[in-house]
């Protein structure tokens, strides 16, 4: 491994940072004779996290920097003067099995800039995922970006050859997407994402007929949107996510907070740092929509299109519905009990298992694992000695639960002054 070939690698890596949608899940390939690597290994530089909570280290990097669009919000553009460098494929290979082989990685995560035109770019990230798998019997895990805009064939030999494949949306509104980026469409975006859906589709019946049938992006794919470079509500960002849900072949939506990294272009916003609870509150509102059983319009209407940055998602939604609770945890179906602020879906399956046996109560149910600081408020069990958000109005459990500059002292003599106890 040469210095030059070093040398690009520190330029490329830094490039890749600024994508937030590098995961591994929902994929197993298990150690075979005269392969190298698999994903279920535990030993590595942890990157990311996969569905079953194990640490998985990537060598995340893009193929080129070299773009031929001009995008205001990416670090990347043509217009940047910034240090370029791109790796052959044989290169970029090489590298990868020898940081695998020195146990420093267990996967690739691998984007690129469009170099010439979209299919020129897509054929040479095809080329090393192909490389990789046949050529050195790469067993591990291969995440690549498709490029928007690439055909229907290169897209699906990529499928062969990738666990993961996505392509980011990245504005959630085409208006908005054609103010920063005039030479990007959503058709372009979109056209991958359905081909991909096709073939996953199809070889989920090949596979049902025939069981070694070589498998198709068998991680699924995600895609990612940029919150905060254009002026897109929380409600407009979670409408996208949650029809991009209905498709089954989607895995994750990525929200990456927009990182001021072209200061001088005045189409953007003059951002001091990162939204960064504003991209947390909007995971936590996609975990509800993906596990949950919410729906978009409960998390965000027209009456709050945005998400309240001092509380979660579902604490927001049962304070601004009261007349929902209390909720008796020992009488509550499945579904309710997923509403109750403090309470998981293993923690609401562990309730529906151990109420069969006796009634819970306060310590069992903190036992169980429900976060009794928030959810005392709003349930009924044996034993619960708090008063709930009907007797203590919605205001007085968010004075108790948000943090502010009164002390928690202060905050109970002012519902006793609320309630006329003084």
């Amino acid at each position: 491994m040469n210095e030059q070939v070093l040398h690009k690698l520190k330029v490329l890596a830094e490039s890749a940072k600024y994508d937030v949608s590098c995961s591994s899940s929902g994929t197993v390939r298990r150690g075979k004779a005269g392969m190298v690597g698999n994903t279920v290994g535990g030993m590595g530089i942890c990157h990311s996290f996969a569905e079953d909570g194990r640490c998985i280290s990537l060598l995340k990097v893009m193929l080129t920097n070299y773009c031929i669009y001009d995008c205001a919000y990416c670090i990347n553009r043509r217009s940047n003067d910034i240090p370029r460098a791109t790796l052959s494929v044989s290169e970029l290979v090489e590298l990868t099995m020898e940081f695998y082989r020195r146990n420093y990685i267990e996967g690739l995560f691998l984007s690129s800039g469009v170099v010439r035109n979209p299919d020129y770019t897509m054929e040479r990230l095809v080329r090393v995922a192909k490389d990789l798998r046949t050529v050195h019997r790469f067993n591990g895990y291969i995440h690549l970006k498709s490029i928007p805009g690439a055909s229907q064939e290169l897209v699906h030999e990529a499928g062969l050859y990738a666990d993961r494949l996505s392509v980011n949306i990245e504005i959630p509104k085409e208006e908005n997407l054609k103010r920063l980026a005039p030479e990007k469409d959503h058709p372009s975006v979109f056209a991958p994402m359905r081909y991909i859906q096709q073939g996953m589709l199809e070889n989920r019946e090949e596979r049902r007929k025939f069981r070694h049938a070589p498998r198709f992006v068998p991680a699924g794919q995600s895609t990612q949107m940029i919150v905060g470079a254009t002026p897109e509500t929380d409600k407009d960002i979670l409408h996208v996510s949650s029809a991009l849900y209905q498709r089954p072949t989607m895995r994750r939506v990525y929200y990456s907070g927009y990182i001021s990294v072209n200061t001088y272009d005045k189409r953007l916003p003059a951002l001091k740092q990162p939204p960064l609870v504003r991209e947390n509150r909007l995971y936590q509102a996609d975990w509800l929509l993906r596990f949950y059983q919410f729906k978009v319009d409960e998390i965000v209407d027209d009456a709050h299109p945005e998400l309240d940055l001092d509380i979660d998602p579902k604490l927001a939604w049962a304070l601004r519905h009261p007349e929902q609770f209390p909720i008796d945890v020992n009488k509550a179906d499945y579904e309710m009990l997923l509403r109750i602020p403090g309470v998981g879906v293993k923690s609401a399956r562990l309730i529906i298992a151990s109420r069969r046996y006796s009634r819970l109560g306060f310590y069992e149910l903190k036992k169980i694992g429900v976060v009794m600081k928030k959810a005392q408020y709003f349930i009924t069990c044996a034993e619960l000695p708090m008063r709930t958000v009907n007797e203590l109005t919605p205001q007085g459990v968010r004075r108790l639960l948000v943090p502010t500059k009164k002390s928690k002292v202060e905050d109970e003599r002012q519902l006793q002054i609320d309630f006329g106890e003084v």
